[in-house]
């Protein structure tokens, strides 16, 4: 712009800011709509959290080009742009299906294009753009495909200790573990000799049998000192 006026810069500053802070921008043609209807048309646009501006083509132009878009295109007619402000709480999407049922039911309003993040979207994208699940049919479906898998791994671990204690417990009753009662056939068996009964002194019956061997042989070693006394008393 030549010598613009302040008013006019002002204006492609706010279009360039606009853009800069918006998740997407849908630019329409309103042409024949009413200022009743264009009422309409915004608040049905702010409750899917859009904005909708109307700018002159020129200022749009300049405002676009400084931010390296082409949409030289799209700004003929009577054009007003619908912004989905980023943190917002907006959603593209909804702002899309807005301007659709409002142009089911007022063919003036146009859908020409627009941006979406970095890209360029035509018209057909614009309206391809409006069939997308909205924003938080898709979170609900990405949860379902998160919460299966996790449905299935939390019940493997579940299922882990508890086949680990049916094992175990079948060992247990088998007495194959630490700790396991002992088998019927082992229950009714001679205990161990201890070690204090294997130091004890042997009482058997062969030690009692041969006690009185040896007292008999003590007698008969003790029988000639007997003889000799009696032949020293008979001399």
């Amino acid at each position: 712009m030549d010598n613009p006026r302040p008013e006019k810069v002002a204006v492609v500053d706010e279009v360039r800011k606009r853009f800069s802070d918006s998740d997407a921008a849908l630019l329409t043609e309103y042409r024949g709509i009413n200022v009743g209807d264009l009422a309409a048309l915004r608040r049905a646009l702010r409750e899917a959290g859009g904005e909708y501006k109307v700018y002159k083509n020129t200022l749009v132009r300049f405002a676009a080009r400084e931010l390296g878009l082409d949409l030289d295109d799209q700004l003929t007619g009577p054009t007003a742009i619908a912004f989905v402000p980023t943190g917002g709480g907006g959603d593209p999407v909804a702002v899309a299906k807005a301007l659709r049922e409002f142009a089911r039911g007022n063919p003036n309003l146009v859908v020409k294009g627009g941006v979406l993040g970095e890209k360029l979207l035509s018209a057909d994208d614009a309206k391809a753009l409006a069939d997308v699940a909205p924003r938080e049919e898709l979170l609900a479906r990405l949860a379902g495909l998160m919460a299966a898998p996790m449905q299935q791994f939390a019940g493997l671990l579940q299922a882990v200790p508890r086949d680990f204690a049916y094992g175990l417990q079948a060992l247990i009753d088998k007495g194959g573990a630490p700790g396991a009662p002992p088998a019927a056939d082992e229950a009714t068996a001679s205990p161990e000799v201890t070690a204090a009964e294997a130091a004890a002194p042997d009482t058997t019956t062969d030690d009692t049998t041969d006690a009185p061997a040896d007292a008999a042989a003590d007698t008969d070693d003790a029988a000639p000192a007997d003889d000799a006394a009696a032949d020293t008393q008979e001399s």
